[in-house]
């Protein structure tokens, strides 16, 4: 296990400006969480991280972002409205409420101990919504509990407008919510989530090799993109399948409590557009589907070879956004020993996952020669658009460093009195605070290099 807590985190994300506790000034709301000014930064460099490798660096995957709000027949036909829902318990003495399969004991309440529990319940996790002038307060709509089944849904919108030979997937990445009995782990288990999803389409006859393909890769993004190690990681294959699955497996991740979920690789075989599809009897559809008379359109594939139109069978890799910031957070969160009884805190994250790219620092505040040189070489690092840019103007370079060591900084840049005489500055590194003296003219490229990691 590791020696940093969930605690340490969540105090860090506080301090620091990640994360904070939503409508905290009315005694915030379970499961609610607000993204400050360095959470956003990370959440969106990790987004960009996952959108670069299954999207700009491949040519057979699209990008889709479909509406929160959904038809109820989505739903519907998807399975989600009978049967998404998790074993509801109460706690008879002290009015906990709990997930049943969640919990440490079965048998005794989590809150005070008690034997007294009611037996589970079906409780239904989608957020319902009456909509429209005629509603009445009927539910008719639904936040969505997960971006996959909006993709499944725009399956032939895309394919027409995008025409692609199998295999081929499209991918999205956006909020989904689901009202947990039991929201935990911090940002780990929320209501209102993030999910970056692909869907990939493949011809029946190949599904395994593919199942076997997405596994390798995405294991392979969260080590070599993400930077965490091999040994914090671990594929755990599901024991007892959904209904819709034919194989599936998670990868997890070691949090301080042991390992647990933060991505997912499913081999959906035809389900999800076999329940979706206008005409089911036309096609062979091997998964156990739901009779549907409401849809108005094939979401089937026309092969241009053989002239075989049949339903594609989907590998899904679904992983939580949220649940991975907080395991790269974990993963990089350093308390280093300096000697003397010091220490300092490191957030040693890849480079292009830093918030804040890189610091410009004068050495004495309000000093006009030092402060113009640090605003030309800040506005020649925004003119990279690499990432946010900060110049600190505090005068204390030693607090400015450790708030850029704590925020995962990779290299803060001091300009002194030997800048006004010989036009150089010391580049600091965050990890190794390794310094290096070079031109005011080169730094941009060093810069450059820094957070490209090379």
């Amino acid at each position: 296990m590791s020696d940093v807590s969930i605690n340490d985190i969540v105090a860090l994300c506080k301090r620091r400006g990640f994360i904070f506790t939503g409508s905290e000034i009315y005694g915030g709301l379970g499961g609610a969480y607000d993204y400050g000014p360095y959470g956003v930064e990370l959440m969106k460099n990790i987004r960009n991280a996952w959108w670069n490798a299954m999207i700009y660096s491949r040519d057979d995957v699209e990008g889709l972002d479909a509406a929160l709000i959904s038809n109820r027949l989505l739903w519907k036909y998807s399975g989600h409205e009978g049967s998404f829902s998790d074993p509801l318990v109460e706690c008879k003495k002290c009015g906990a409420r709990m997930r049943q399969d969640k919990m440490k004991d079965p048998t005794k309440c989590d809150n005070c101990g008690s034997t007294e529990i009611t037996e589970p319940r079906a409780y239904q996790l989608m957020m319902g919504l009456s909509i429209g002038a005629t509603a009445d307060g009927e539910i008719n709509a639904y936040l969505r509990p997960e971006t996959a089944t909006t993709t499944y849904v725009n399956f032939k919108n895309v394919l027409d407008a995008k025409p692609h030979k199998l295999p081929f997937g499209i991918a999205q990445i956006g909020k989904a919510f689901r009202n947990e009995i039991s929201p935990r782990g911090f940002v780990f288990r929320m209501r209102e989530f993030e999910q970056a999803e692909m869907q990939y389409f493949v011809n029946p006859s190949e599904d395994e090799k593919y199942f076997e393909y997405w596994k390798k890769t995405r294991l392979d993004w969260w080590i070599n993109v993400l930077g965490i190690p091999a040994e914090k990681l671990r594929f755990l294959p599901h024991v007892k399948l959904a209904h819709y699955a034919k194989a599936a497996v998670d990868i997890e991740y070691l949090f301080p409590d042991g390992f647990d979920e933060v991505e997912g690789v499913h081999n959906r075989q035809d389900f999800d557009l076999g329940s979706h599809t206008k005409s089911q009897d036309e096609f062979k559809i091997n998964a156990n589907v739901m009779e549907n008379k409401d849809s108005t359109t094939k979401l089937a594939y026309s092969d241009p070879q053989s002239g075989d139109s049949f339903i594609p069978y989907v590998i899904e890799t679904a992983m939580g956004v949220n649940r991975a910031m907080l395991a790269v957070m974990h993963n990089a969160y350093t308390v280093e020993d300096l000697g003397d009884g010091k220490t300092r805190t490191v957030l040693k994250l890849k480079p292009w996952l830093s918030p804040v790219k890189a610091a410009v620092i004068p050495l004495a505040r309000n000093v006009p020669e030092l402060l113009d040189t640090a605003q030309k070489i800040e506005n020649d690092l925004r003119k990279l658009s690499i990432g946010r840019i900060e110049l600190e103007n505090s005068g204390n370079i030693g607090k400015n460093y450790r708030r850029h060591d704590e925020i995962g900084t990779p290299v803060c840049i001091t300009v002194d009195h030997q800048t006004i005489e010989d036009g150089t500055v010391t580049l600091r590194h965050r990890d190794t605070m390794a310094q290096e003296r070079i031109k005011v003219a080169d730094v941009p490229n060093r810069v450059l290099q820094i957070v490209n990691g090379l």
